[in-house]
């Protein structure tokens, strides 16, 4: 026969009742942390039926998931990712000159190959290095080294090593897989991976002085690599940039363009209207994590701008400022979005500003 079981002390007993009946009334103390009712976690929803509510939000509340994460196409998301620029290739020479020398090259980004246009200083160096976002041409027309030519030309005169980015999908680049669906942010991750490819480049390259800089929508592209990758480099400069709000963007180039119908309907059957879905819309804007901004930014913008509104800069510079950036705003009575007669003051300032943060 199996032995009787030993009788349990009633003092076990008792103190066991009393740490289940603990356990059970133990909860959320009332210091938890709660989202301020003025931020996106607090205020913004999304529709059960929208189009990417099947993906987390990159702006899920605190209390949904100890580690959220984030909607695959957005900026949280990019800034998960582990960069692999490298293998940089220098290929024909385009222009020799007393000052610098061109090349096409080519570097990996990603799984993908982007070429771009490459400007050395005369001299041994090292040299601080730029890397440039140029802005918005055709694919089906752009050419190697297209967009910023004046600007490359005139900081590799200069003593800097510049690095223009064609972008993927652009001249000798891969195509782009996402065909426009990955709101540029394909473009930000090639102007990133163009910064560690010229730091393991074996050129005179000063790996601790480098600096983006970026024209219009690349002007939105460097936003976008400052607020993914906090120290990466040492400051930004953009020219005539576009919103730091995406719906801006879209709103204004995407939407209201019959040319591109097709383009907005797909992205908004994926997306979603942003009254509808705004956490997307605003996981894929900088201002919206400009407080993990840690350089300094120089944004020219003329206010005779048609294309990108004078507005928009002053915007951003406002809210790069209640986010403790260091922003500079130099605005340029009568220009237009080109630059024309003030291109070489603009450009000066650039110097300067860099020549301040770069050392």
């Amino acid at each position: 026969m199996r032995s009787p079981a030993p009788a349990v002390p009633a003092a076990t007993l008792v103190a066991v009742l009393v740490a289940v009946l603990l356990a059970g009334c133990s909860g959320p103390t009332d210091d938890a942390p709660r989202p301020d009712a003025s931020s996106p976690e607090a205020s913004a929803t999304t529709t059960p039926d929208a189009p990417a509510a099947a993906e987390p939000s990159s702006l899920s509340s605190p209390s949904a998931s100890a580690t959220p994460v984030p909607h695959r196409v957005s900026l949280p998301a990019l800034a998960q990712k582990d960069f692999n620029g490298g293998r940089l290739r220098l290929g024909a020479e385009v222009l020799r000159t007393a000052t610098q020398r061109q090349y096409e090259v080519t570097y990996r980004s990603g799984d993908l190959t982007v070429s771009g246009r490459l400007a050395v200083p005369a001299g041994d160096g090292p040299f601080p290095a730029l890397v440039l976002a140029h802005g918005y041409i055709d694919p089906a027309v752009y050419v190697n080294g297209q967009g910023m030519t004046r600007e490359r030309a005139w900081l590799a005169d200069r003593g800097y090593v510049v690095l223009h980015v064609d972008y993927r999908g652009h001249a000798a680049s891969d195509p782009d897989r996402s065909d426009g669906m990955d709101m540029r942010m394909g473009y930000t991750e090639d102007v990133i991976n163009a910064v560690h490819a010229l730091r393991r480049w074996r050129g005179p390259v000063d790996d601790e002085r480098m600096a983006v800089v970026g024209r219009s929508m690349g002007g939105g592209v460097v936003y976008n690599a400052l607020v993914a990758q906090p120290g990466l480099v040492r400051a930004g400069v953009v020219f005539a940039p576009v919103s730091s709000d995406a719906v801006d963007n879209f709103d204004r180039w995407i939407r209201n363009d019959p040319g591109r119908d097709s383009l907005s309907s797909r992205i908004l059957r994926r997306y979603d209207e942003p009254r509808r879905n705004p956490d997307f819309w605003a996981g894929i804007s900088a201002r919206t994590y400009f407080g993990d901004v840690t350089e300094p930014v120089l944004i020219h913008h003329g206010t005779l701008d048609d294309s990108c509104p004078l507005r928009w800069s002053r915007q951003t510079a406002r809210l790069m400022r209640a986010a403790g950036v260091d922003v500079t705003l130099r605005t340029y009575p009568g220009e237009g979005h080109a630059f024309g007669p003030q291109f070489e003051l603009s450009m000066q300032r650039t110097e300067r500003f860099l020549a301040r943060h770069l050392g």
